[in-house]
This record gives C-alpha cells, structure tokens and sequence, in this order.
C-alpha cells in the first residue's frame, strides 16, 4: 500500500537551491516556438536525455510487477495574456491521488494507438475535450512512478475556444497557470522524503490563483522535464543529485 505524503510536512532539499535555474523567455514555449523544438528532436525525445534531472520518483512500490504504460497531456492555451497549462485537481473520492493536482490522463488500454491516443482520449473523457481541438506537438523521455506507471508525457497545443466540462466522477475541477510562471526556476522546489534508509526527492511548485494551489509529485517532476527541456541545457551542478530513478547520490 502506498502511504500517502503531504508534501507541506517534507524539508527543502538545499542542494537544489543552486540548481533552479533562471526564468525562460516566454518566446520559447509558445505553440510555434515548441513545434520548432520537438521538430529538431523529430517529434519526440530521447529516452534519458542529459537535461532530465528526474525520471521517476524512486524505488518500485512492487518491483516485481510489470511496469503499467500510461500518458498524460501536457496542454498548452494561447491566451491574449500568454500561454497557460491546463491542470485537473482529481476527485476527493479517487482511491489513488486523490484531491492532487494532475495532468489529464491514465492508463494505455489496448484499444489504444499508443500514448498519444490514450492520453487524448482520457483528456475526453476527463474533462471533455475534443481530440480535433488539440494539435499534439511532441513527446517528452517517459516518468517512471513508485506505483508502476511509465508514464509518457504528451505536449499539445490546445485550442482556446476549445469547451471543456469536468466529469464529476474522476475530476473536482480544471484549471489554467501562467506556463511562464512554471518555466521560471525560481517558482520550483525540490523536497526530501526519508523513510527509513530510503532518501528521496520530489519537485514541488505552489501556484496561487483563485486558490492555492500545490503542484508536485510526478506532475510537478514532469513540469520540471519540460523546463529543461525548454531551456534546452544540461542539469548538471555541484553537489548532491538525484539519480533517474529520483534517488539521491553525490557527485564525484
């Protein structure tokens, strides 16, 4: 059984305060700016680039079990006020995550075409959106999560006009952020989770909207992929790092 974390309980990581890096120019993660990004890499990315800093939240809660293949989408809003990320908080009564802040997305079903079409059509199901309002610009390197998901991180473009309504079952709500506001480091955290002989980290990045709202986990590790990805440098500092896996070990 996973034991549940309030990130609000764990203590900062301070080998990450000099590995944040600077705020981006919003002139990169446009739709076009992405398009051109994801084209250089030929639409997706390699498996384990130099700029993922983390790619997965650390030891296997059943290492004997398969790993389960899933996709989330990370859409993107063109707004006259600058590009958005549309996030869901999850439903109260979802036996797994519930009340945290997600990507729409889930499991590959069989019926499925791979990544793409599982996560577009979880984000129809979720939240309503219309495959044919979505122009999917690329793929990022998969995140590995402790409950045995290899989740493949799907970058889409979505269209403003497009209308979306929550399904009450699965999502409490869906809402926007400013992307500049998670493409700037100094608005990402890195934390530490201690059990026992296990040391792990995972990112964390407060948005205060209407509400607080507390982005982390595997979403907020995927969010810091994409930064990375945008910067389009490597992670490499002084100090402790975390492993692919989200594990700690020290630089020689």
């Amino acid at each position: 059984m996973l034991t549940r974390i309030d990130p609000d309980k764990l203590a900062p990581d301070p080998d990450f305060v000099s590995r944040r890096g600077p705020a981006v120019d919003p002139a990169r993660f446009t739709a076009q700016a992405l398009r051109e990004r994801f084209a250089r890499e030929g639409g997706q990315t390699q498996s384990q680039p130099e700029w993922v800093e983390q790619g997965g939240d650390g030891a296997l809660l059943h290492p004997e079990r398969r790993l389960r293949p899933a996709a989330v989408l990370i859409g993107l809003v063109e707004r006259p006020h600058g590009t958005q990320l549309l996030l869901t908080r999850r439903s109260e009564h979802l036996p797994d995550h519930a009340g945290q802040i997600s990507f729409p997305g889930g499991r590959i079903e069989a019926s499925d075409e791979g990544p793409v079409a599982a996560a577009l059509r979880e984000a129809h199901e979720e939240i309503g959106l219309d495959p044919r309002r979505v122009e999917v610009l690329g793929t990022l390197p998969v995140y590995r999560t402790i409950s045995g998901y290899e989740v493949t991180p799907v970058v889409a473009a979505i269209d403003p006009a497009a209308v979306l309504h929550a399904d009450p079952l699965e999502v409490e709500e869906f809402f926007e952020v400013p992307l500049s506001f998670l493409m700037d480091g100094a608005n990402h955290q890195r934390r530490l989770v201690q059990r026992g002989a296990e040391r792990r980290t995972v990112y964390v990045m407060e948005y205060r909207g209407p509400r607080r709202y507390l982005i982390w986990g595997a979403t907020a590790a995927m969010l810091r992929n994409l930064y990375r990805f945008v910067l389009a440098e490597p992670c490499g500092a002084e100090g402790a790092a975390p492993t692919p896996d989200g594990s700690l070990q020290s630089r020689p």
